[in-house]
């Protein structure tokens, strides 16, 4: 299995795999690309104000769509237009570099369509805001069903993704379905987090990680003894980094393996590997809040696990894939080796065999979030069957 290539270059492919995973329509996928196939060529950064206007431009007639079935009565369909619109809306906005003109509008009609669609589809997912030492970390919120106190799994960002999409890549459901509750946060550097409060990324995320623990230990609902962490590709930094340093946590997993992320950005300066966004380094020093290249390497240079996953006592997965062409598959293996102290430690490659096997399982993202989803239900006490 492979990442679906339409355009000539990686960046655009994976937005295109971002899209598909997270619930486009193949048709509207194929009108927004089909003009700007061309414009692809000239590289990930130059074409990016071309991908924006073609896919903003099919946000804004879902919308227009959505308020003709809302006009009608018709909420439910109302709901699965805006859902698309927002989702089409918060990739062009992430492709476009730092400042760029009109990304600041996007992004804000990609988040008004989210939530109108959450209140007319009735969608389980609440919009929360977290305490945080400076400024607040929005967060989404999904609750297992049933009765009684449930296990709950914090599921942070990467580099450069969203609540919205961590809620699309469809693992809060599948947790769910496990009778675990789902708390899909906009940590400082991503999200509301950077756009709305300019709140930098850190690589000490017990800091912002241990703000969100104290906020579900004070619902009835929450299980306080039974809450884990999760994160996706960047997230393989924070999340076990968080679970390393907040001994609350009772089960931790990483979506991708970024054992060394300050190591990864030296191999970048070569041209090693792939870039997840276009505009790579100016995006980076915005979530560091960087000055410039040498701040950014002087706030980033604590991106690295080795010397902290011995901390880990709680269970432990590394999921990484096979096929990865951003971050290697040697850090998956990095991390699992030093998991001495876990009282359960796992580490799933995924292959050829069943899927996932690029960056955090961008060609099929099903096998990643089953596994983990299967995980947190084996090791806080959910279910399985």
């Amino acid at each position: 299995m492979a990442l679906f290539e339409y355009f000539p270059n990686y960046i655009w492919n994976l937005s295109v795999a971002i899209a598909t995973e997270s619930g486009a329509q193949i048709g509207e996928i194929v009108d927004m690309c089909q003009p700007i196939r061309d414009a692809a060529a000239s590289g990930a950064d130059a074409g990016t104000p071309q991908f924006m206007a073609r896919w903003a431009a099919m946000g804004d007639k879902l919308i227009e769509l959505a308020a003709d079935d809302e006009g009608s009565g018709r909420a439910l369909s109302a709901s699965n237009k805006l859902e698309r619109a927002s989702l089409y809306l918060f990739v062009a906005e992430r492709m476009q570099g730092h400042g760029h003109p009109g990304r600041g509008e996007t992004y804000a009609r990609a988040r008004n369509a989210f939530d109108r669609s959450t209140a007319l589809g009735r969608l389980n997912r609440d919009r929360v805001e977290i305490p945080l030492e400076h400024g607040t970390m929005p967060a989404l919120y999904t609750r297992a069903a049933g009765d009684g106190q449930q296990p709950v799994v914090i599921y942070c960002n990467g580099l450069d993704s969203c609540k919205e999409l961590l809620y699309w890549s469809r693992l809060p459901e599948a947790l769910a379905r496990r009778g675990i509750s789902t708390l899909c946060v906009d940590q400082p550097g991503t999200g509301e987090a950077l756009r709305l409060q300019d709140l930098p990324a850190t690589p000490y995320s017990e800091q912002w990680a241990s703000k969100a623990i104290d906020w579900l230990e004070r619902r009835a609902e929450v299980d306080a003894a039974r809450i884990g962490m999760t994160g996706i590709s960047l997230g393989g930094h924070f999340a076990p980094r968080a679970v390393a340093y907040e001994p609350r946590f009772a089960s931790g997993a990483c979506w991708g393996a970024n054992h060394n992320w300050a190591e990864v950005q030296e191999k970048r300066l070569r041209r090693e590997g792939e870039n997840p966004v276009p505009h790579y380094w100016d995006h980076v020093m915005w979530v560091f809040g960087a000055a410039d290249m040498d701040d950014f390497h002087r706030r980033s240079a604590d991106m690295n696990l080795t010397g902290h996953m011995d901390r880990i006592k709680v269970p432990f997965l590394v999921t990484h894939g096979a096929n990865d062409r951003q971050i290697s598959v040697d850090y998956a293996h990095q991390a699992y080796q030093q998991l001495v102290n876990s009282s359960r430690r796992e580490l799933k490659i995924f292959t050829e065999r069943e899927g996932g096997v690029e960056h955090v399982g961008a060609d099929n993202m099903s096998y990643g979030r089953d596994y983990i989803a299967d995980w947190f239900a084996e090791t806080l006490g959910g279910v399985t069957a």
